[in-house]
């Protein structure tokens, strides 16, 4: 391992308008033990030449376009890093966000994964969450279970979890973080920071959530995932399944409304499935 202690990787794809935010928080943070590694995952806008113009002293690594989850696996292979971060390129660290969680960190050796509060502008404006929203510590299999409860910009990890979780599933295009935190939490307590320790902000046309319909059938894909393993414990098994029932039962309302019969079908005899 390199003696740089954390490593923070940031994926990017055409948003070079918005990469800077993120880089500078992520520079000015009060911890200074990181490297940062960009992965710019095929932009075909100036985010190359922002980087080299600006950036020097970063590690800044190009992939023809493959998706996020591929761009973070290739961060997370090259880091060589104890500990790794994520922000995501259209996200912003506070300045001690780091700090505080390693400083939580060595305070609770038997954790290995800790996550933040996070604040949220939407157009300019600021959002409330809902209580679906609110987060937990601890063991949150079950609370992850619904929909992401685990923001990849507010998670710092040990390698070690990687190593025995498994990284980003590429085969998700989105929900992709939803699928590893089931994973992980399925395995691991997660230490939890109530401070908003990350601004996520929201409304622009690029987010992957505007640009697939249905975000319920990713979940259902991840819960027959993570269910057909076998490794979950009984009492978790018991609650994954109960979970994907209610969301194939969903799936299907919301498909016959829609006059989408084949679906229905398919969905319908998937839930025949379920023992």
């Amino acid at each position: 391992m390199s003696n740089t202690f954390i490593s923070v990787i940031i994926p990017t794809f055409n948003r070079s308008s918005f990469l800077s935010r993120s880089i500078n928080s992520v520079l000015n943070q009060s911890f200074k033990d990181f490297k940062l590694i960009v992965v710019d995952d095929g932009s075909f806008d100036d985010t190359s030449d922002l980087i080299n113009k600006n950036y020097k002293n970063i590690i800044y690594l190009y992939q023809t376009n493959k998706g996020v989850s591929s761009a973070r696996n290739l961060g997370i292979k090259k880091s060589q890093s104890e500990w790794i971060a994520f922000l995501d390129s259209d996200d912003e660290w506070h300045p001690k966000k780091l700090e505080l969680q390693i400083k939580e960190l060595k305070k609770n050796p038997s954790y290995l994964v800790c996550h933040t509060n996070e604040k949220w502008i939407k157009n300019g404006k600021y959002l409330n969450q809902k209580n679906k929203h609110q987060k937990q510590g601890g063991w949150i299999f079950e609370k992850c279970l619904p929909l992401c409860c685990v923001s990849p910009s507010s998670i710092v990890i040990h390698n070690s979890v990687f190593e025995n979780c498994g990284i980003f599933d590429e085969n998700f295009p989105v929900c992709e973080d939803y699928e590893l935190w089931l994973r992980i939490s399925s395995n691991y307590k997660f230490l939890y920071l109530p401070e908003k320790l990350i601004t996520k902000y929201g409304g622009h046309s690029d987010q992957l959530s505007t640009k697939h319909w249905g975000m319920d059938r990713f979940r259902i894909e991840a819960l027959y995932k993570i269910i057909k393993v076998g490794k979950l414990s009984y009492k978790d098994l018991i609650i994954a399944k109960q979970m994907l029932r209610n969301k194939i039962e969903i799936y299907i309302n919301g498909a016959l409304k829609r006059g989408k019969l084949d679906e229905v079908e398919n969905y319908l005899n998937r839930l025949k499935l379920i023992n």
